[in-house]
């Protein structure tokens, strides 16, 4: 059974930093393509970053863009978001994603992935 667990959330000042995390379990880790989503209150859930299978190619959300970091460790089978300079806008429930298919492309599609996680709230005051 496919697992996906998030953590490092939490309550930060505008400027600060966060990494989240996504443990991952129950298939195989290495050969998929992993993503990172948002949905703030009110509002739809958005790309925020993915990450190819060999970590070869990664793409950002223009908001994110030169601010946040995506990583993943096959070894340890967990995806990884490094938040820097986080602004009040970022406050969301974030969510990590595992694609549909192996072997994929990165892709900013919500229907890419049929694999989440529960969410870990991050909230950034001014």
């Amino acid at each position: 059974q496919v697992q996906l667990v998030e953590s490092g959330g939490g309550s930060v000042q505008a400027g600060g930093s966060l990494r989240l995390s996504c443990a991952a379990s129950g298939f195989h880790f290495r050969m998929y393509t992993l993503a990172w989503f948002r949905q703030a209150p009110g509002k739809e859930r958005e790309f925020v970053s993915t990450i190819t299978w060999n970590s070869d190619n990664t793409n950002y959300a223009h908001s994110v863009k030169d601010r946040f970091t995506i990583s993943r460790d096959n070894a340890k089978e967990t995806l990884y978001l490094q938040m820097n300079s986080l602004k009040p806008e970022d406050t969301a429930v974030y969510y990590c994603a595992a694609a549909r298919f192996t072997y994929t492309g990165p892709s900013t599609a919500l229907d890419h992935y049929n694999s989440w996680g529960q969410g870990t709230q991050v909230t950034v005051s001014s």
